[in-house]
């Protein structure tokens, strides 16, 4: 396995001393070891891909140096506008290491939301014609393949993609792992949520660790998970799912459950959501202030103020809890006030370590959804 440490190092001999990216699961042990070790002016976690290839891009610019932008693949679409209308060598012709997350590769079990894009991953850096290298647990020559690739990007002023396997960093520790005193796991909250709906609510919740602990929930408690949709992939978009359904559904009390960053990946939603004049829709963000499922790193959840923004978009109510009293005194008014309404619901970073994943395919969820919804 390759040492993140190593790795960092390597690439700093190489000139590299920007970083912008969104954190991924298979690329934690580095991108924790980056955000341990690089000044907060040289590393920027993104609110999503495209944006960390566009300021990867102004860093080249006005420094001439190679900067580094990290990714997960199945967030590779998201960035795909930027590298080729304005990196491409035809347009701006930026040279930019990206470091990719390789989720769904072929012979190697993933969830259904991967599978696809691990598929055609390859193929399509063959389609938009970005040179690639693949690395894993059994690269011993990461420092000579790196100054191979860097003295191609220089040349041609083009950029470059690493497709990391799973398994190929090795361990490490963060140090400045976000962390915060909220009384409440999102888990808890979730489970709260649940036992104050209606039977004919509807549920759309957010990827990640939020879905999988709405699923088992529903499953240890004998309930049916026909009401709820998981968005299983497509980081930032169960609010727009959810406003979908609440359009073509008005009789129907409609809840997102999102999360931070997910939020932040894509807020101008917020606003086109609200312009429908969506009474029946209810967006609840669990704001931890942080990657939690992808090792931890920070979102400016804890920066910014959501409801300051959900009401400069027009949100009709806005508000905060951030322990169970308040929770309790104020959801059944949430529930009952007309919308587009947003709560903002202050959870820790904990999780279970043992917590499963949906027993059902994408597919089921979608089609029991569907009778529910259009019953």
């Amino acid at each position: 396995m390759i040492d993140p440490k190593i790795f960092f190092e390597h690439l700093g001999k190489l000139g590299v001393e920007f970083y912008s990216g969104v954190p991924d699961s298979l690329l934690k042990e580095f991108c924790s070891y980056v955000n341990d070790n690089v000044p907060k002016e040289n590393h920027v976690i993104t609110a999503n891909e495209g944006g960390a290839i566009a300021i990867a891009m102004g860093h080249n610019m006005a420094t001439g140096k190679i900067p580094l932008v990290y990714m997960q693949n199945s967030g590779f679409g998201n960035s795909l506008n930027p590298l080729l209308s304005l990196v491409d060598e035809r347009v701006y012709s930026i040279p930019i290491l990206l470091l990719i997350g390789w989720r769904g590769q072929p012979g190697k079990k993933d969830e259904p939301q991967h599978i696809k894009q691990g598929e055609v991953s390859i193929e399509l850096l063959k389609a938009i014609n970005i040179d690639y290298t693949i690395l894993n647990s059994d690269t011993l020559d990461s420092e000579e393949k790196l100054e191979v690739i860097f003295a191609n990007m220089v040349s041609r002023s083009r950029p470059h993609v690493i497709l990391v396997e799973s398994n190929t960093f090795s361990s490490y520790k963060a140090k400045n792992k976000t962390q915060n005193n909220a009384a409440m796991s999102r888990e808890f909250v979730i489970q709260n949520i649940c036992n104050k709906l209606g039977t004919e609510d509807i549920v759309v919740c957010t990827t990640g660790k939020a879905s999988r602990e709405l699923f088992e929930h529903r499953a240890n408690n004998n309930q049916s998970h026909n009401q709820d949709f998981l968005t299983v992939g497509g980081m930032g978009h169960a609010s727009q799912i959810a406003a979908g359904i609440a359009l073509a559904k008005p009789e129907r009390q409609i809840y997102c459950i999102d999360g931070d960053g997910s939020t932040l990946m894509h807020t101008g939603s917020l606003g086109i959501t609200t312009n429908l004049n969506l009474k029946n829709y209810k967006h609840i963000i669990l704001n931890n202030g942080c990657h939690e499922s992808v090792g931890g790193q920070p979102t400016i959840g804890f920066t910014i103020n959501f409801l300051q923004i959900a009401e400069g978009f027009k949100y009709s109510k806005t508000q905060r809890v951030t322990n169970l009293n308040e929770f309790n005194l104020y959801f059944n008014k949430f529930r009952e006030e007309d919308g587009p309404s947003m709560l903002e619901i202050i959870v820790n970073e904990d999780s279970r370590s043992d917590l499963g994943r949906p027993t059902t395919s994408p597919i089921d969820n979608k089609i029991q959804f569907q009778k529910f919804i259009r019953s």
